[in-house]
């Protein structure tokens, strides 16, 4: 039958978007704390309101973005999401600009504590995959990222001033007590994940704020947390905290009802040391 044909088909393409999550055509090498190259994180977003970048986000399927709650604590006129970004201004020949038809911020986000800081955005149509815009992968739940897991996160956000060109850095994962030790005790809930360097240097900052942090497993990219608070930018002994993804399976899919993100585990590698051998564990 003619129907099921295409039943099946949209099935399959369904699914190939899903598989192809957190896959990158363009993301060849890997180099940090420098201008990212086109195409190397076709997931980013850029949120904009009348025509200016204030936040980051990210593509999870082909209709919905996922930033952070506190990027909403106001009104911002003339909302558009812009995929496929490279430069704040001049040429961007691969970009897409969608309007919003939907915000919803976590019902349990607390603006005093930062808890729950998520929000998703539905665009206004479903967006077509490019080597330039293609979805990232959720951590699933029960993931882990230890201490020292590598991660990385993009952005326009602040250096000395606002940066025009998508900028990428790498930085190791905090583990929860050590972070909340540095930023004062129960400050860092379990809806939350840190990560930076003892020696600062390196971190998110402000118009960073809803992007992603994303580490790579097997080859393919998967989102741990969304950019949401620190003390400063790059302080010593300050590490940049975000929501931590693997937390919100049930309330994402919960919203989203049609082409579910992927969520996939993470599995940190654990190292035990003996001083003969190295036992290596995934």
């Amino acid at each position: 039958h003619v129907n099921e044909g295409f039943l099946y088909i949209s099935q399959v393409l369904s699914l190939n978007w899903m598989v192809m999550c957190g896959m990158p055509l363009l993301n060849t090498k890997i180099v940090g704390g420098q201008t990212a190259t086109p195409g190397s994180w076709p997931w980013q977003a850029s949120l904009q309101s009348s025509g200016r970048h204030f936040c980051g986000g990210s593509l999870i399927n082909n209709q919905w973005v996922l930033t952070a709650a506190h990027c909403f604590s106001s009104i911002h006129p003339n909302l558009v999401v812009v995929l496929g970004l490279q430069n704040l201004q001049g040429s961007n020949p691969n970009s897409v600009s969608l309007t919003v038809s939907q915000i919803t911020v976590h019902p349990n986000y607390s603006s005093s504590t930062n808890d729950n800081d998520l929000c998703l955005l539905k665009l206004s149509s479903t967006v077509t995959f490019t080597s330039f815009i293609q979805p990232i992968c959720l951590a699933a739940p029960a993931s882990t990222f230890y201490t020292g897991t590598t991660s990385w996160v993009t952005g326009w956000g602040t250096t000395r001033s606002i940066s025009n060109t998508l900028q990428e850095v790498s930085i190791p994962v905090v583990g929860n007590r050590q972070c909340n030790c540095d930023n004062g005790l129960g400050t860092i809930t379990n809806n939350m994940i840190c990560a930076g360097l003892s020696a600062g240097g390196k971190d998110s900052c402000q118009g960073d704020s809803g992007g992603a942090m994303v580490s790579k497993q097997a080859g393919r990219w998967i989102q741990s947390g969304i950019v949401s608070f620190g003390t400063g930018c790059a302080q010593p002994n300050f590490p940049g905290v975000y929501t931590r993804v693997s937390q919100y399976q049930t309330w994402i899919n919960s919203m989203i009802s049609t082409n579910q993100p992927g969520f996939i585990p993470f599995c940190s590698r654990i190292l035990f040391f003996n001083p003969l051998l190295i036992f290596r564990f995934i």
